[in-house]
């Protein structure tokens, strides 16, 4: 048996001048027989290429910017200043003729442009309205973040464009949640649009951020440095005007005596997806992503099985993964792939798993950990916040998260890494907390080794190297950062 690929399906190729999409499974077929309650998990990987020769994304955008507008806004200056001159940098980048609005966010939501209540059309003009009723702004009021949603989901219904996508952005807790429900808004707007929330200042909740950018397929960040601000949301449209798909479709059809229990997206960041019951046909579940430009995602599959009345010691199909495009058929599609399941009485392979699940299971636990010592440091408990933070480290260091420990080294002394141990620095403030709540949000691609069970030498296939922009890892024969997009170019 070939150790570093075993449970490996791919397909998926690259035709010149198309928009291509490839599809791999990584998993550990081997399941006792004895379990339980049997689950079979895998992680699929979807990649996209080709969409920077696809047309401008001008005519699948429609965007709409949220500025807080709240009183705690006001202090320090440079804070209101700054996310002003931020929204003016994405107003900026907009393509000619790019549906956009701008909202004023307090305990209400206003559409400040344009003032008639439909969204513009960007060219020279219109921005340089935009840009001047941003600027006359003042900060004056609370925070209803379901409010700035629900304002920026009606808006967007009204557009013909593919991606409808809501830059958001707060200083503070969500207030006045009673006025529109957070929790109940999201319901509503999930599937509708894409939204990428940030932090600033230091009354901001990273969990919060983290809720809303999970349901709405997008991601949460933070800057500690105002000035910063600018240039995070010309990064930013950057990668968003290079989407040109505006959704993908992952199926999942399971064979009898098997049912999808869910999926979700684990890189770059994990996503919630809800299955399109509307397009439920018999055991397949079918699950909409949003947004796409050339980039690779990947998504934890996780299937009940049930080994009763099932042949044992041979390989049986558990379920077939595919993906589809609606309404571009121009995107060449790969073959499905199978997901299998091996039932066996042999302990030495059920208790092995696949190193790509663990990979992203301990990066769900990093989170974990660190959502711990949050609430341990917010509650004046610091032996239990050292702990719930060491054993971040531990995890973070045990995956390869280097920025993630670079994160914490800013919180705590790291004694040492691999055994999880800390000394919490007496300068940290609350809000460091939160934004490295929202810098551990951001998984990495690969693990250090593409052995399913954990044990075997990396490959060629499962080599990475750290990207020169982000410093983040990606695959070592990749063109391009699957966390930036910064191009590699070619590899000697």
């Amino acid at each position: 048996m070939n150790r570093g690929t075993e449970g490996r399906h791919s397909a998926g190729g690259k035709a010149a001048g198309n928009v291509t999409a490839g599809l791999e499974i990584s998993q550990w077929k081997y399941q006792p027989i004895e379990a339980r309650e049997p689950q079979m998990h895998a992680i699929v990987t979807v990649q996209v290429e080709g969409t920077e020769n696809a047309g401008g994304a001008g005519q699948v955008l429609a965007q709409v910017l949220a500025v807080d507008c709240s009183s705690s806004m006001t202090w320090p200056p440079e804070k209101f200043h700054a996310a002003k001159q931020a929204a003016v940098a994405a107003l900026s980048m907009l393509p000619d003729g790019t549906p956009f609005a701008v909202i004023r966010g307090t305990e209400s939501a206003t559409m400040i442009y344009p003032a008639n209540g439909s969204m513009a059309r960007a060219d020279a003009r219109q921005r340089a309205g935009a840009e001047s009723a941003v600027h006359r702004q003042e900060a004056i009021g609370g925070t209803c973040i379901g409010a700035w949603l629900d304002l920026s989901r009606r808006l967007l219904a009204d557009q013909d464009a593919p991606i409808g996508h809501l830059l958001l952005l707060t200083d503070g807790k969500n207030q006045h949640d009673e006025r529109m429900p957070l929790l109940d808004v999201l319901d509503v707007c999930a599937g509708q649009f894409v939204c990428d929330a940030w932090g600033i200042g230091d009354g901001w909740d990273g969990r919060e951020l983290l809720r809303i950018t999970s349901r709405l397929h997008g991601s949460a960040s933070s800057v500690k440095e105002e000035a910063a601000l600018p240039r995070e949301y010309e990064m930013l449209m950057d990668r968003l005007l290079a989407k040109t798909v505006p959704e993908l479709a992952i199926s999942v059809t399971s064979m009898p005596g098997a049912t999808v229990r869910y999926l979700k997206q684990v890189f770059p960041t994990e996503v919630e997806l809800a299955p399109d019951d509307a397009g439920r046909d018999g055991g397949t579940r079918r699950f909409v992503t949003r947004a796409w430009g050339d980039e690779s995602r990947r998504y934890q599959l996780c299937l009940s099985a049930d080994p009763a009345g099932r042949p044992h010691r041979e390989d049986l199909q558990l379920a077939v993964v595919a993906l589809d495009v609606p309404g571009h058929e121009d995107v060449e599609l790969p073959s499905p792939q199978p997901c299998l399941v091996h039932w066996t009485d042999d302990p030495a392979l059920s208790r092995q798993s696949d190193i790509q699940v663990e990979h992203y299971e301990r990066h769900q636990r990093l989170g974990e950990a660190v959502a711990a010592a949050t609430d341990a440091h917010r509650r004046g408990e610091r032996d239990l916040a050292e702990r719930h933070l060491g054993r971040a480290v531990q995890l973070a260091h045990a995956i390869g998260a280097d920025q993630s420990l670079a994160r914490m080294e800013q919180l705590a002394e790291i004694l040492d890494a691999a055994a999880g141990r800390v000394r919490i620095r007496s300068d940290v403030a609350p809000i460091d907390f939160e934004h490295l709540i929202t810098a551990t949000s951001i998984s990495t691609y690969s693990p250090v080794s593409a052995s399913t069970d954990g044990t075997g030498t990396a490959g060629p296939a499962g080599a990475t190297v750290n990207c020169p922009a982000c410093q983040g890892k990606a695959p070592a024969t990749a063109r391009f950062c699957p966390a930036c997009r910064h191009p590699f170019g070619e590899r000697p």
